[in-house]
């Protein structure tokens, strides 16, 4: 299942539309959820702001209803339902996360829901929840069929190469695999600071993975630089970026929180963040 939030804000509208294609391609159904305050469901309260709990559990179905609708225009053949949560809408995604395959949020809101799918709680559930995540922002170029993905030493990058092979497959689409080091990688004993030994390196850690993945077409990006700016100039069109929750190993900086919290940021195009045990 894939669980996309809305605030009922368009950024919300477009992760919900993101998720329906994604809830085609895997075959699997869409839940769409919003958070009001608790005490906003209790049908029966009684008090000065019933009132204003009545309209916020309107406001909270109507914006459900209409994702609903997007999600349905966007693939007729999603099979979609809706869940109205009540308290944090943080904690209701992170929740909804340890039922789902992967969950969807948009990087901003200002609506009724004011503070919900902002920022803070995107990069909360891409930091907490208990499946991959994935905010969509706001494209800067028009898409090309590639998935790009940050790669690094460690064994933690088993996981963002799976994701990254698996959507590219789903797609249709190639896969681009950025390596970037910078001089003080240079003081690590296993880090090759050389570009024709960065290069080797990196295409052993991807052979395997072009043996079960023959069909997609794979390029690799060895840069000396920064990641955070490698892989934001790699991504520019791409059909998604994809990057680890945190990372451990010899070129550590490609999936550290810090990269991954600055493609949520800065990214251009929607960003994958798979979830790394710890």
């Amino acid at each position: 299942m894939i669980v996309a939030g809305v605030d009922g804000m368009r950024a919300g509208v477009e992760a919900v539309e993101w998720a329906a294609h994604e809830a085609v391609l895997r075959d699997v159904p869409l839940r769409v959820v919003s958070a009001v305050p608790a005490w906003c469901l209790d049908r029966g309260a009684a008090g000065p702001y019933s009132g204003v709990g009545a309209w916020m559990r309107d406001g909270g179905n109507a914006a459900l209803a209409e994702a609903a609708a997007a999600a349905r225009r966007a693939e007729a053949k999603v099979n979609v339902d809706t869940k109205l949560a009540g308290g944090d809408a943080r904690l209701a995604l992170i929740e909804e996360s340890r039922h789902a395959d992967l969950l969807v949020v948009g990087d901003s809101g200002l609506g009724a829901l004011r503070g919900k799918l902002i920022g803070s709680v995107a990069y909360g559930v891409a930091g907490h929840a208990a499946c991959d995540v994935v905010v969509v922002r706001k494209r800067q170029s028009p898409p090309r069929p590639e998935i790009v993905v940050g790669v690094d030493g460690s064994d933690a990058q088993s996981a963002v190469l799976e994701f990254a092979f698996k959507e590219a497959a789903l797609r249709g689409a190639g896969l681009r695999a950025v390596l970037a080091w910078d001089w003080h990688d240079l003081l690590r004993p296993d880090v090759d600071g050389e570009p024709e030994g960065s290069r080797r390196a990196l295409a052993e850690v991807l052979a395997g993975w072009r043996e079960t993945s023959p069909d997609v077409r794979v390029s690799m990006d060895v840069v000396h630089g920064h990641p955070v700016d490698a892989l934001r100039h790699a991504a520019d069109g791409a059909d998604l970026l994809v990057v680890g929750s945190h990372g451990h190993g010899v070129l550590a900086g490609m999936l550290l929180g810090s990269v991954s919290q600055a493609m949520l940021h800065h990214a251009p195009c929607p960003v994958a963040v798979v979830r790394i045990a710890p």
